[in-house]
């Protein structure tokens, strides 16, 4: 049986979109026969056992914090996790090494791989300068950005292997003189088997907010700039022209919030806007169930072209409607009066005018939620996606063995 080692930022128990494709990535391997195990760097900062086990997979811890001046305090975190790698590798004989982004995870693994003659699969989930750039934590084109940039061609090009989530992480890395031939696609996925038909409305949780007959547009996860919330905000008073009934649920946290409350408060239309705060994962579905249209209005940025985003799918897995911005992102995801609505970005008049007309066609809706959920089911489903990571790992271990005998 094969045995994979997983170099990873973080992980369960924290609860993030990272943690969560991870847990599907080794939850479809394990279904497949594979053996896995994850190991994480010094920025998993959760409280655990030097080795803990979480839904009933293992995942070993690289002790320390991360500390000393820029770029020193970075290599030593990728000294530690690779001896953390080499120890755990000793001990447990893996057959294969497969670092996630960052590259920080991605140059203690390949360093690892390189001294213990492992094969070594690097996948990139996302460009990390790009994100610092859209979650407001780094300035494009500054000296971090072009050495974390530096970092990940570096990885790319050493590595036996490589995965991206999307195409245009993939188009990006060709473009740059990466060889195209070793990056394959292991896009974002969904488990079926956990999503059932979406639960009836919850009148009381209704009554609580003050949500009325709607239609209801809502947005559930992070709020980060790039997620284009104020651009949302915006286009309500102008929806409410057409739609008088409209209401928008907001529902999370982050670094946005305080500036999105204050917007929301100064609209002709904040009687309208509901902020419910984070609220335990257990009860979300709760506020799901409230919501007519799903939305997000992602603005257009190097991030957002790039990457494709989770939360659609999921919505998609769960037969619900959703409406996007027609960024690179979402477009790999949606296609435009198929599976969903794309709108303008950047655009609140014309966010506002294609959700009026899309909500006036609502008669149209039940044949999108079941093309959203077909299209889900034969191209993001990991119970068919893991087949692309155990076909890669059968050619780098059959490439080793012709390699030795």
């Amino acid at each position: 049986m094969t045995r994979v080692l997983h170099i990873l930022d973080h992980s369960l128990p924290l609860h993030s979109g990272y943690t969560f494709r991870t847990r599907a990535i080794l939850k479809s391997l394990q279904g497949a026969g594979v053996e896995v195990r994850g190991i994480t760097g010094q920025r998993h900062f959760a409280e655990g056992p030097p080795v803990e086990k979480v839904e009933g997979l293992t995942f070993h811890r690289t002790p320390g914090q991360p500390s000393g001046p820029p770029v020193w305090r970075e290599w030593r975190e990728i000294e530690a996790l690779r001896q953390e790698i080499e120890q755990v590798v000793h001990e447990w004989r893996p057959d294969i090494i497969h670092a996630h982004s960052p590259a920080l995870c991605g140059m203690a693994g390949l360093r690892a791989a390189r001294r213990l003659r492992l094969p070594f699969v690097y996948e990139i989930r996302a460009f990390w300068e790009d994100a610092a750039v859209g979650n407001g934590t780094g300035r494009a084109g500054s000296l971090k950005y072009r050495l974390t940039r530096a970092l990940e061609n570096r990885v790319v090009a050493q590595a036996d292997a490589v995965f991206t989530i999307c195409a245009g992480l993939r188009g990006d890395l060709v473009a740059r003189g990466h060889d195209g031939g070793k990056i394959a696609l292991a896009p974002n996925g969904v488990d079926l088997t956990l999503f059932g038909d979406p639960p009836p409305r919850d009148a009381g949780l209704a009554e609580a907010l003050g949500i009325g007959r709607g239609p209801v547009i809502g947005f559930i996860g992070s709020f980060y700039d790039y997620e284009g919330l104020d651009d949302l905000i915006a286009a309500l008073p102008l929806l409410r022209e057409r739609q008088p009934g409209a209401q928008l649920l907001l529902v999370g946290g982050g670094p946005m919030d305080e500036a999105l409350r204050a917007q929301a408060a100064a609209s002709t239309a904040s009687e309208a806007i509901i902020f419910t705060g984070r609220v335990p994962h257990g009860e979300v579905e709760r506020y799901y169930s409230l919501v007519d249209v799903l939305a997000y209005p992602r603005k257009r940025s190097r991030l957002t072209d790039l990457v494709t985003p989770l939360k659609p799918l999921e919505a998609m897995a769960q037969r619900r409607i959703v409406a996007a911005s027609d960024v690179g992102g979402h477009r790999e995801l949606i296609e435009n009066g198929v599976t969903g609505l794309l709108f303008p970005p950047d655009d609140p008049a014309g966010m506002a005018e294609a959700l009026a007309g899309f909500i006036t066609a609502r008669e149209r809706w039940p044949a999108m939620r079941e093309a959203g959920h077909a299209h889900v089911a034969q191209a993001h489903d990991w119970a068919r996606n893991i087949d692309r990571y155990r076909a890669v790992y059968q050619n780098l271990l059959a490439r080793d063995s012709s390699a030795v005998a």
